[in-house]
This record gives C-alpha cells, structure tokens and sequence, in this order.
C-alpha cells in the first residue's frame, strides 16, 4: 500500500508531520481527519521524506531527553493521562526536534498505538532500551518506577561519558599544540639556522640533518601528505560505520593500554546496570540479552553477547556461557551463578554495578594521572630534538671562531 507524506494541525493547533498507509490521497485525507489532524499538504512518500529531513538530520541532547523523562514521570505519577501530559510537554520543551517527535507521537497514540509503540518510531531518540522498559512498564503497569530506573540509566551514562571526556579532553588539546608547534618549529625556524650553519661550512650532526630532511619532505611534499591524511581519515570514517569496522575499533579500544580498562570497566557498569534493570522490570532473560547486544555501546562485547545467545537458550544458564568471553572478569561470572543459584539475579547484578560504578571513578583518575607523565615524555622529546638540531651545530660553530 503507497505511503503519503503529510503536514497536518492537532487539536491544540499546532503543526505536525509524518507518514500515513493508504490507497489514494482521498482515503489518507480520511484517516487523518478521523484521527483529529486537520490536513494542510498531503504528498506522495518522496516529499514526506523531504518534510522530515530536517527532523532526522537532527539529534536531541541527552540534557533534553532526560528532562522530558523526569517530567513525564512526575505528571504521570501525578494522575496526569498520557495524551495530556504528552500535549503539556509538546507545548513547553525547547528542543524543536524533540516538539516535533512528540507531536507525531500523540498522532500515534490517538490513532491506537501504544506509547511505546509510538517511541519505537525514532530510534535516533529513543533507544531500543528505552522503549523495551517503557514497553515492559505498560505490561506491568508499573510504569512511573520503570521510568524512575530509565532516568537513573540515562543520568548514569551521561556522567560516565562525560568523566571520560573530561579525562581526555586535555590531552587531545596538548597533543594537537604539539602537532602545530611541531610543524611550525620545522617550517619557519630550522630553515634560518640551517642557511647559517651551512655558510659555515659545518657537517650538521645527525638531528639537524633528520630536522632539514623533515623540512625539505613537509616544503615539497604537503600536498601529499595533506591528501593522504585526508583520505585516511575519510576511508576510517566510513570503514568504522560498518559492522565490521566497529567491532575491529572497539575491540582496539578495549586493548589500549590505559584507556582500554576504562572503557571495559565502564562496559561491565553498563551491562549489570542495564541487565539488573531489565530484570526489575520483568523483561524476560533472552529479550534483555537482544537489548543489551544492541544497547551495550560496544561492538565486540555486543558480538559476545551474540555468540552466548545460543548457548543460554539451550539452557546452560548464564554465568556458564559467560566464561567463555574474555570481556566478563571472573567475579563477574561468579556472582552472576550465585544471583542465579539464590534466584536474586538482579540484587547481584546492582552489586556488580556498584562495583564497576567505583572501579570506573578511579580508572578515569588513573587514566588522568598516568596520562600527565606520558604527555611531559612527549614534550621533552620534541623540545629535545629541536635543542639537539638546532644548539649542536651552533655549539660546532663557537668552537670554530675561536679556533
């Protein structure tokens, strides 16, 4: 059945976009008036799609999304009914990506869609996390709590994250300024005291002759090496969208000295907070697994979780098939078969998480503590080199007038 495009008003006389089934425009004209949309333009699936470009192009800030969360928790928990509430915050959030989405939602919902049917709409906004607890919350009817742990989720991963950044960001910056003063110091200032040692007549001593054939390959060939750095960044970029490529950067990530334990600690944080949720939540073992593969944030451990998968649906338990991944530490393992052995699964995953929530603090302090000497041993390397280049000659050069 052909799928048109529409732009529409609700009944608080706002507008709203998106796609609707029918055989002719008559009939989606039909079924958006019976939904109580007030149709402005209906078009073919083309146009529809150019509508909601500037929709996906974009991305709603986790700062948003968290403070759409909370607020729909406290209205719902207040008595408010979805529909309203919905409405409430259509009208009130300052992120016009997210007002559109909500607005489509409410199509959604007033056309008999569940709430979470109507989230599973825009996976760029709402993870496949995020509408398996809002969907295990509509089955358990306890959905104020399930919302409780999603902001608790979201908030969580959003500090990690941010930790990890922060730890970083510093760095990234010394390490660019290295890169600059590093070229500008070969460009513009070995030249000039090169053309003087050469008057001389002196046989420059080997850092000098390394630091003029860096400067003669930089001067000649930039172009090249520009275009190279351009093409490399370019095929990465698109390589690491692939499956593929994201399981082969992850997996180096987790193998980097340093950096790689925060990011396998924080995976393991991750994992038992998330899993201990879902099971809270009455989300069944093998739904929870499909959504932590796919939720995890890292491919390799996603490509484990995906492997063990068949193993645990023959009934080998959990804690068994774990053992043999090299992502999960052996105390995860053990207290996943004691939660499993006492049927307090998720009491001992929220342990599990705890831990790693510690163990995450203090890698990323770690990581900045050992990342400060490493970056000092950089930079008396370069200044080194160009002390060398430069004073070795000059020093040649006072011993020769003196003679």
């Amino acid at each position: 059945m052909p799928t048109f495009g529409y732009k529409a008003l609700n009944e608080s006389g706002n507008k709203v976009t998106g796609e609707v089934e029918a055989a002719t425009v008559e009939e989606a004209t039909n079924i958006l008036v019976a939904r109580g949309l007030i149709p402005e333009k209906i078009g073919d699936r083309t146009a529809g799609m150019k509508s909601g470009m500037a929709f996906f192009s974009g991305r709603v800030k986790v700062a948003d999304l968290i403070l759409f969360t909370k607020q729909f928790r406290s209205m719902l928990s207040a008595g408010v009914a979805i529909l309203r509430l919905l409405q409430v915050l259509e009208t009130q959030t300052q992120s016009r990506v997210l007002k559109d989405t909500i607005g489509k939602i409410i199509v959604d919902i007033r056309g008999g869609a569940t709430l979470s049917e109507a989230l599973q709409k825009f996976p760029r906004i709402f993870s496949p996390l995020y509408c398996a607890m809002i969907r295990a919350g509509e089955l358990s009817g306890n959905l104020p709590n399930v919302l409780d742990r999603l902001i608790y989720i979201i908030e969580h991963e959003h500090k990690v994250k941010s930790d990890i950044k922060s730890a970083l960001r510093y760095p990234m910056i010394v390490v660019i300024a290295l890169s600059f003063a590093f070229v500008i110091l070969l460009t513009f200032v070995v030249p000039k005291f090169v053309a003087l040692f050469s008057k001389s007549g002196l046989t420059l001593p080997l850092p000098t002759q390394i630091a003029v054939l860096l400067h003669a390959f930089l001067v000649n060939y930039w172009y090249l090496i520009l275009g190279f750095l351009v093409i490399i960044i370019f095929a990465l970029a698109v390589y690491f969208k692939t499956p593929q490529g994201k399981f082969v950067r992850d997996s180096i990530f987790l193998e980097i000295p340093i950096i790689g334990k925060v990011f396998k600690k924080a995976a393991l944080s991750r994992f038992a907070s998330i899993f201990a949720i879902l099971q809270t939540s009455g989300v069944p073992v093998m739904q929870s697994l499909s959504i932590l593969s796919e939720t995890i944030g890292n491919e390799a451990i996603a490509r484990a979780f995906e492997n063990l998968r068949e193993r645990i649906e023959e009934g080998a338990g959990i804690s068994a098939p774990l053992k043999s991944s090299k992502y999960f530490t052996p105390m995860v393992v053990d207290m996943i078969a004691i939660g499993e052995e006492s049927g307090n699964l998720d009491e001992m995953l929220r342990e599990i998480s705890k831990h790693y929530d510690d163990e995450v603090e203090y890698a990323v302090k770690g990581m900045s503590d050992a990342i400060g000497p490493i970056l000092i041993v950089g930079l008396a390397a370069v200044v080194g080199f160009f002390a060398l280049a430069i004073f070795m000659p000059m020093w040649d050069l006072t011993k020769l007038a003196t003679r």
